[in-house]
């Protein structure tokens, strides 16, 4: 559980400096890379390992910032 939720934060915080360079806040960051791990755990798979699962985790978190990005733009 702990992993999960540091994995959480560095994915979240990667996220915000890949997309716009700006992140959602700090609950903000956690959230996306816990959900950014489910999103990336569902399109790649389970990953092995604490850095694999850190790109899966960013790579999902990027996704939903850009998914955000696009609903707030309509």
């Amino acid at each position: 559980m702990i992993a999960a939720i540091i994995v959480g934060i560095i994915a979240g915080f990667l996220a915000g400096k890949i997309m716009d360079g700006s992140g959602f806040g700090v609950i903000g960051d956690l959230l996306l890379g816990l959900v950014g791990g489910l999103v990336g755990g569902a399109i790649f798979g389970s990953p092995n390992g604490m850095i694999g699962a850190i790109v899966v985790a960013t790579i999902g978190a990027v996704i939903l910032v850009w998914i955000s990005h696009l609903i707030k733009r309509a």
